[in-house]
């Protein structure tokens, strides 16, 4: 059978990683096995460390690899592929929690030797209902509209170690620069939007706009250094899905510009940040959302 590589990139989600572990454990894999879970905390400082120990006393698959201080999410990312074992690694955030049978439905089009990174629908857990909510849930269907026709990778994604096994460590959309390894590969890149991940969003406008303009930051640098920019900053794309969202659901209409004028100050305060401050903020300040979870 074949064998796959778990990696959980982790700092201080002592709430979350050992419910993230239990689901990892749960989830059905058909075409194979998945014979290790390797968690990289990154300068966690809560119980992230204790818990992930407490798992490894029952399970020889999960191992714990630690960093003594916060180096940034692509630095995790690298030290997981040094020491992941197999050709076909996952990738997690640790506050994340893949849907049923998330991890199966991902790694069946690796099948075709020709794809070489596989992407989730990445699905929010806002639910108070409040502005920054719709906000959003908005955005986030715009991105999945985008990457039906350009896939578009996040949140949760699988890759081969032999089209990516580094990445550029002062990058802040690490996503993003793998993208563009595959895309100067022969391989290609496939959406599944059957496979959901639920993540944890900004819980309110201030955390929304540092989250954004980082983003933006992250996508500048690509553009300039890698000579690539994602799907999701084509703005015939952009266009083109903002209109079908509209289209099926008209009455939200003043909502959208609102959640339009927030991209577009997060974006323009992303370009002050790179082009003014000389920002880049690989390592970044991890916003702390509270949400009612599933």
């Amino acid at each position: 059978m074949n064998s796959y590589s778990i990696g959980v990139i982790a700092f201080n989600e002592g709430a979350n990683i050992a419910r993230l572990l239990r689901n990892i454990a749960n989830q059905k894999l058909t075409s194979g096995v998945a014979n290790e879970v390797i968690v990289v905390s990154s300068g966690s400082s809560d119980r992230t460390n204790e818990i992930i120990a407490e798992f490894s006393k029952h399970s020889n698959k999960i191992k714990l690899l630690t960093q003594a201080r916060r180096l940034g999410k692509s630095s995790a990312i690298n030290l997981f592929l040094q020491n992941a074992k197999n050709e076909i690694c996952i990738l997690i955030n640790g506050d994340a929690y893949p849907g049923k049978d998330a991890l199966q439905k991902l790694i069946v089009p690796l099948e075709n030797p020709l794809i070489g990174m596989v992407g989730a629908q990445p699905i929010p857990l806002n639910n108070s209902g409040t502005f920054i909510d719709f906000v959003i849930h908005f955005l986030w269907r715009l991105h999945h509209r985008i990457s039906l026709k350009s896939p578009k990778m996040s949140e949760l994604i699988v890759i081969r170690k032999s089209v990516i096994n580094h990445i550029s460590e002062y990058t802040v959309a690490d996503e993003v620069y793998m993208e563009s390894v595959v895309k100067k590969s022969s391989c290609k890149m496939a959406y599944i939007p059957d496979a959901t991940v639920y993540i944890k969003t900004p819980a309110n406008i201030k955390d929304f706009i540092l989250q954004r303009r980082r983003i933006t930051v992250g996508h500048i640098w690509s553009k300039i250094n890698l000579k690539y920019t994602p799907s999701t900053c084509n703005k015939g794309l952009i266009i083109e899905a903002y209109f079908k969202e509209l289209k099926s659901n008209p009455q939200c209409i003043f909502f959208a510009l609102g959640a339009i004028s927030l991209e577009f100050i997060s974006r323009m305060l992303g370009i002050y940040d790179y082009y003014i401050l000389k920002k880049n903020p690989y390592i970044w300040k991890v916003v702390r959302p509270v949400h009612k979870d599933l």
